[in-house]
């Protein structure tokens, strides 16, 4: 692929995968609402962008916003659209399937290529440019974006030639990701209050029956309460779940844990952890189970 990168969403994922794509040689020209990241990147070679249209003149866009309404707000705006000279826009965000369907209609309507690549990893992984991409979208349009993919990500996976595919299996993802996560919570909630050490059952389990990063990394941080600084903040997970909710509702698949779920977020937001990591979850198991904080 050659020509400029438009990248639009410098938050913690998104200064690494920018950063990812830099390093391969693409020419990057970057947006972000707060200034600090632009400049940060700019540093390192990017272009800066004063507004979203220089973003959308760009041959290629990527972006990577936190959630529906963001997306939707920045860049669905019907005037954006209109136009730009960008003729493929990558859409790395975790977004609901309702907006998955707007977006690729709106592309549509402006002769724009639109693909959904919803990504797994925290941000170390993207700056290190060893992300997991769920990709789906037409053919052609995958075939050439995957020269981002290969920079940004160790692998892509291949979900579809419908970005609501991909952000079904994002969606999906994170649902078990935070089913996993209370699942251990109550387990090291149970032992605690029997006098196993929490840290002794997780060592067990991670290196026996569950082996591998998310037991792993998650495990140690809900056995050792560890839930800062946060790589992925409890708003998120809770919009995450919420996600999952209305993707079963629309579809008429029953998600009994998400109900268990999206109430323990929500207890744990009430008791001030927003700005914790969504692992710190764990909290209300414990609250739960009357040990002490």
């Amino acid at each position: 692929m050659t020509g400029t990168i438009g990248f639009v969403g410098l938050g913690a994922m998104g200064r690494g995968m920018a950063d990812s794509l830099l390093r391969a040689g693409h020419v990057v020209r970057v947006w972000n609402r707060s200034p600090e990241p632009v400049a940060a990147l700019a540093a390192r070679g990017a272009e800066p962008a004063g507004t979203l249209a220089e973003v959308f003149a760009a041959d290629t866009v990527v972006s990577m916003l936190a959630d529906d309404e963001t997306v939707e707000r920045l860049v669905l705006d019907r005037a954006l659209l209109a136009g730009a000279a960008a003729t493929l826009h990558v859409n790395m965000a975790t977004v609901s399937l309702a907006l998955a369907g707007r977006a690729e209609a709106a592309h549509a309507e402006h002769g724009i290529g639109y693909v959904a690549a919803p990504v797994l990893g925290r941000p170390p992984v993207a700056a290190a440019g060893q992300l997991n991409i769920l990709a789906a979208g037409e053919p052609a349009l995958l075939a050439r974006a995957e020269p981002l993919f290969a920079a940004m990500g160790q692998r892509t996976w291949h979900f579809g030639d419908r970005p609501r595919q991909a952000n079904t299996a994002k969606i999906g993802a994170n649902f078990l990701l935070a089913c996993a996560i209370e699942s251990m919570a109550e387990a090291c909630s149970l032992a605690e209050a029997n006098g196993v050490r929490p840290t002794d059952l997780i060592e067990l389990l991670t290196a026996t029956l569950f082996p591998g990063p998310v037991y792993t990394g998650y495990g140690a941080m809900v056995a050792e309460r560890r839930y800062e600084p946060a790589g992925f903040r409890l708003p998120l997970g809770l919009k995450d779940v919420g996600l999952a909710l209305d993707a079963g509702a629309a579809s008429t698949v029953p998600l009994p844990f998400g109900g268990v779920l999206r109430d323990a977020f929500l207890d744990a937001l009430a008791h001030g952890d927003g700005d914790k990591d969504w692992a710190a979850v764990a909290a209300v198991a414990r609250r739960r189970a009357g040990l002490p904080d």
